[in-house]
């Protein structure tokens, strides 16, 4: 099929333009210096480093990578249930969706625009050193490297929004899922030699592979087809000289409804003061942002924040409400419960029992691998930590089904026979 091959092959070829960016350098920074001092800066900086496929460490265009946006689709996320102007958007269909895409792509920006700023400051300060050159006056200097760091935020976006609507799958997704898998060669090769006996990094790298494919993929994957179905039958009525209705069929409420977002915005909300730390360049600062990034905090930090956006989210994909004036306007009705406020409630308290168990399964699966690497520093444990592996599936779970939609829209064959 012409059409999809195309839409592959683009996905393909942004994806490996935005690799490529993560290696074209920002003008002016002395790399040998510059590579020498990240070696050894804090957790933090090497948590974020993982977000954008080792740009920062290598202080290229694309150092801020996806983050901005992300942290600017959080916001606006969160501004739908406090701005009532923003929440009548989400509800305007395409017209709405333009607007909040619009004011997305400034935020980021301004995002952009002040981490870049927050970069440069830290990196240029002692605990990095960087001395640009002095053949061009340095205030020159300074803003090549803030406008080449906010360009990369707009051109990342770009293209990722470039794929979402001529590519295959969501574009933002993807480019984060390259960025993690990209860390995963390396992280092989540190395992590997991580101790002295080659054979036995071998034997360890092994067995993390086998107990990621045979234990952990299977059970992630299980847990988000999983579904929490609620029965509906339709009352039969008469319509013209027609019998409508009769029918039996069922709501599907799945288990992780959040799929992913929770772990990404609590990712973004507990790395940002590492954020905000580059900005300020403040000892006491740094030293909390390291604590989050690391240890006993940040492990009940991700578990509390995961459990609260897995139920944030699903409240707002999920609306009880319409959906039972929905059921109550159609004729169906769900056996044993009164239509009304009555439906409204049964449901409301089936979503709230069903996202407990699926967001502490995500949550677990984000922290254990993360407690494993802080005891043992195994740099693949951290490549193919819950996080990274929650991210990487459920892209891969997204794509494929778009990919399986295309296929469906030119196999006509079945439903004429």
């Amino acid at each position: 099929m012409p059409e999809l091959r195309k839409k592959i092959l683009f996905t393909l070829g942004i994806l490996a333009l935005y690799r490529f960016g993560a290696y074209v350098p920002v003008p002016g920074i002395p790399f040998k210096e510059f590579s020498d001092a990240f070696a050894a800066s804090g957790v933090s900086m090497t948590m974020l480093d993982l977000f954008t496929g080792g740009a920062l460490s290598n202080f290229s265009v694309f150092s801020l990578g996806i983050m901005p946006y992300i942290t600017a689709s959080i916001i606006m996320q969160l501004m739908q249930g406090v701005i009532p102007a923003v929440g009548r958007w989400a509800k305007e269909g395409e017209t709405g969706r333009r607007k909040i895409t619009q004011v997305t792509r400034f935020l980021t920006l301004g995002l952009g625009l002040i981490n870049a700023v927050g970069y440069l400051f830290l990196f240029k300060s002692s605990a990095y050193g960087v001395v640009f050159t002095s053949e061009v006056p340095e205030i020159l200097t300074d803003i090549i490297v803030v406008f080449t760091l906010v360009a990369g935020t707009a051109f990342i976006m770009w293209m990722g929004e470039l794929i979402t609507q001529r590519g295959i799958g969501n574009g933002m997704s993807l480019i984060i899922f390259v960025s993690i898998v990209s860390r995963v060669p390396a992280a092989i090769f540190s395992s590997v030699n991580l101790t002295g006996d080659t054979g036995m990094g071998i034997a360890v790298t092994l067995l993390i592979v086998l107990v990621v494919l045979l234990l952990c993929i299977p059970a992630i994957i299980f847990v988000e087809r999983a579904q929490r179905r609620i029965p509906v039958n339709y009352a039969k009525r008469v319509q013209g000289r027609k019998m409508m209705g009769g029918q039996s069929t069922y709501i599907p409420l799945k288990v992780n409804a959040a799929g992913v977002i929770p772990i990404i915005f609590a990712s973004c909300l507990i790395y940002f003061p590492a954020q905000i730390a580059a900005l300020f360049n403040i000892g006491w600062l740094t030293a909390a942002a390291d604590a989050m990034s690391t240890g006993w905090i940040n492990w009940l930090l991700t578990l509390a924040l995961i459990v609260f956006f897995a139920y944030f989210y699903t409240s707002m994909v999920f609306n009880p409400e319409e959906t039972s004036d929905n059921l109550r306007k159609q004729g169906g009705f769900i056996p044993g419960v009164r239509p009304g406020s009555a439906t409204t409630q049964y449901i409301k308290n089936v979503i709230n029992r069903v996202t407990l168990p699926g967001g502490l399964f995500i949550a677990l699966i984000a922290v254990v691998p993360s407690i494993l690497f802080y005891f043992t520093g195994n740099q693949l444990i951290q490549a193919f930590g819950g996080t990274s592996i929650l991210i990487m599936i459920g892209v891969a779970l997204d794509t494929m089904s778009k990919l399986e939609s295309q296929l469906k829209m030119y196999n006509y064959d079945g439903f004429f026979k």
